[in-house]
């Protein structure tokens, strides 16, 4: 990144304010359970936690939705809550962040999706997880696509965001995304590992090491094992461009008919990966929405990642730390 001048990403930065993208995908409400660990239970060989406070926060989907506001940028969201307290909680989180709820769609045969996080000292003690992942209904799908495609037109890009929860299929994407290819959205997915085959023909991909490894059906175990998965998916999913997170390792992107480019980490700490992926898919889609080309904008993706790393949960990140940061690994290379 020192090769860069600092003008280089700011000026793409700068632009993010105002940006418009649309974010599809499963909603979760993350639960944080913050306290202190003095003892072990006398009941079982688990630690005893005195909680002093608890948080919500907008999670899978979602947080992606709140890295993009939190970074300036006009955001919708489309996906399925329950017709729950937990569904009313997260649409009120998100309407505090300025994100567009009117694709949320209640589904009383469904909970909310929440994951409850106890911390202690800074340290993760233990999830639980309250869901469903049955694959939302028809009528469901239907509403989601027809909301896609009235406002898609008015948007920079579109993000689809896949945990697994039964909201991306198929039939979904086969509606919404030659439509935004068709309209010269961007379309960039977060992916499952058991469902690339869904995302044919999008702009960029962004699976971590682990997901890349279970979709190519190899492991991953040095670089020209990472070079061979990159060249199969791009072939194999007609897509323009697969940017595979190697966490400790940085980052790989794959351009079709160009030479693989390593990315390499910038995290100074780490303190909590969750929410990474999500920072990443954000801050790529808002560069290239603000005319920065794909390895710039890995670039710009892969600082926001090193910040966001070094906070506890899924945190996100302000275009003035972004900024400050790029100023910083670029040495503060003027124009």
């Amino acid at each position: 990144m020192k090769d860069y001048r600092y003008s280089t990403f700011a000026n793409y930065v700068k632009k993010f304010s105002g940006k418009r993208i649309l974010v599809v995908g499963d909603l979760l409400l993350d639960q944080y359970v913050w306290g202190d660990v003095s003892r072990i239970s006398p009941e079982a060989p688990v630690p005893v936690v005195w909680v002093k406070k608890e948080d919500y926060m907008p999670g899978g989907a979602c947080n992606v939705a709140n890295n993009l506001a939190a970074l300036g940028a006009n955001v919708s969201i489309a996906g399925v809550v329950g017709d729950d307290l937990y569904g009313e909680l997260l649409k009120t989180e998100l309407g505090e962040r300025n994100i567009r709820i009117d694709g949320v769609i209640s589904d009383s045969t469904r909970p909310t999706s929440q994951k409850t996080r106890v911390i202690a000292h800074n340290q993760q003690v233990v999830r639980i997880d309250r869901e469903h992942i049955n694959t939302v209904s028809d009528d469901v799908i239907t509403r989601i696509s027809d909301y896609v495609k009235q406002c898609v037109r008015d948007v920079d890009g579109v993000i689809i965001e896949d945990y697994g929860k039964g909201v991306i299929t198929p039939e979904l994407l086969k509606s919404i995304v030659p439509f935004a290819r068709k309209q010269g959205k961007i379309v960039a997915v977060d992916p499952k590992e058991n469902h690339f085959s869904y995302y044919r023909g999008v702009n960029v991909i962004t699976p971590n090491h682990h997901e890349a490894a279970l979709a190519v059906g190899f492991l991953l175990n040095d670089p020209d094992d990472i070079c061979d998965a990159g060249e199969k998916l791009l072939k194999k999913l007609k897509t323009d461009n697969i940017l595979i997170t190697l966490g400790e390792e940085g980052m790989m992107l794959f351009t079709a008919g160009k030479k693989p480019q390593k990315i390499p980490t910038l995290a100074r700490e780490v303190f909590d990966v969750s929410g990474a992926g999500d920072t990443v898919i954000g801050v790529y889609t808002l560069s290239r929405a603000s005319g920065a080309s794909p390895l710039i904008s890995a670039h710009i993706a892969n600082c926001a990642a090193g910040i966001v790393v070094g906070k506890v949960g899924a945190a996100s990140v302000s275009v003035q730390e972004l900024l400050s940061r790029l100023r910083l690994e670029t040495k503060g290379k003027a124009a």
